[in-house]
């Protein structure tokens, strides 16, 4: 396996991050062989019995595959003439069962008439089709997740890959917004702006970093990573922590938040749909203004488009989850999992989780069968499949 940095000596008080050296052990179960794309995944509860369900936005199917036996049911069918493009799934009212969200329309090319979202509205059975409605939109809307705004409020955050009229990244820049939702769903949704301050973003992470309930949000685009913090009254501040043209960093495609040892770390892809993977671990002292330092651990992927981070080995930090999806130089496609070997990250460990069977277009991570452990869920688009890598 391939080591990151350079070796340290062997130290006692560094026990507990090397006894992992073996590959770890994953049993590899395929949910579903006739994938279209996979565009995104999210993992919920969706019909409340308390066990986490796979849902997955395709090319043109909202689906969702229940616990245990990953019996697939239809949510939306072709919500668009163009592709789904994103899901969001979380229980935000605390009913048990989750609230599902949809991107559509997807063209990336068309940054005027593109773009679609919807709220997704089930009947008595969750398991028959569910009613859409549709909410207002930005042209080219890519991500979105549910992310909490007090605590007892979660609002839908939703991120275009270009601004209004934008042209190759010029013009206009993206409007990152997020929708409160009324009472009752097909009425008005109240839209609040999150961020517009990058031309091109590709994807977010809500994380808790400070003693409010609320959700930060870790943005990546070409110009930037930013940390985005709401205020009082539905007001948002941004920070840098990586700019463009400084210490390597030429725009971020995925970007994920963890911990190491007793530091933040920052994981991303580079650039969008990128071949690097590169980790950022917090200062020991963060001046006003202060930009994180970058290090790249690997950069021999091909259109790396999923990344995720967890404790997947009991740890007590973090590693990080990569897939991609394009043959890299190897004429391979597949998911790695990166494990630090020191407190301070000096050294990482490479492990395949898959070889050469999954094009990734998205992954998540959930403990899925109750054992008390992650394990690792991904799509594939050349390889049209959903895979449930169990960690046993």
């Amino acid at each position: 396996m391939k080591i990151i940095g350079t070796t340290l000596a062997a130290l006692g008080a560094l026990a507990v991050w090397t006894q992992a050296a073996e590959a770890p052990l994953f049993r590899h179960v395929n949910v579903d062989k006739e994938v279209q794309i996979g565009y995104g995944l999210a993992i919920a509860d969706v019909n409340g019995d308390k066990k986490p369900d796979i849902l997955l936005a395709d090319k043109n199917l909202i689906v969702w595959y229940e616990n245990p036996g990953w019996t697939k049911h239809v949510i939306a069918e072709k919500l668009t003439a163009l592709d789904h493009v994103a899901i969001a799934a979380h229980d935000i009212d605390n009913d048990g069962k989750a609230e599902v969200a949809a991107g559509a329309g997807w063209n990336p090319g068309d940054t005027i008439n593109s773009g679609a979202v919807f709220y997704l509205k089930p009947g008595a059975d969750v398991r028959q089709k569910w009613s859409p409605i549709a909410l207002h939109h930005e042209p080219t809307v890519h991500r979105m997740r549910w992310i909490r705004t007090s605590a007892t409020e979660h609002k839908l955050l939703v991120s275009p890959l270009h601004g209004r009229e934008n042209k190759m990244g010029n013009g206009a820049p993206v409007r990152q917004l997020a929708y409160t939702r009324p009472s009752d769903p097909t009425e008005e949704w109240k839209l609040e702006t999150v961020d517009q301050s990058m031309h091109i973003t590709h994807n977010f992470d809500p994380v808790q970093w400070d003693t409010d309930p609320a959700h930060e949000v870790l943005l990546g685009g070409r110009e930037a990573i930013l940390l985005l913090d709401r205020k009082d009254q539905g007001t948002w501040t941004s920070v840098q922590l990586a700019k463009n043209g400084v210490d390597g960093f030429l725009g971020a495609g995925e970007v994920r938040a963890g911990k190491l040892g007793s530091k933040r770390i920052i994981a991303s892809v580079e650039q969008m749909h990128g071949t690097n993977l590169c980790v950022y671990i917090e200062p020991d002292q963060v001046a006003p203004g202060q930009l994180w330092p970058r290090r790249v651990l690997a950069s021999d992927f091909a259109e790396a488009h999923a990344l995720a981070t967890g404790d997947l080995f009991g740890k007590g930090h973090d590693q990080l989850v990569v897939g991609w999806r394009n043959k890299n130089a190897e004429g391979k496609v597949g998911v790695r999992v990166y494990m630090a070997e020191d407190h301070k990250g000096t050294t990482w460990k490479a492990f395949t989780i898959d070889d050469n069977t999954m094009a990734c277009e998205d992954l998540q991570l959930a403990d899925l069968d109750g054992n008390g452990k992650l394990d690792i869920i991904a799509a594939g688009r050349a390889t049209k499949n959903l895979k449930v890598y169990f960690n046993d």
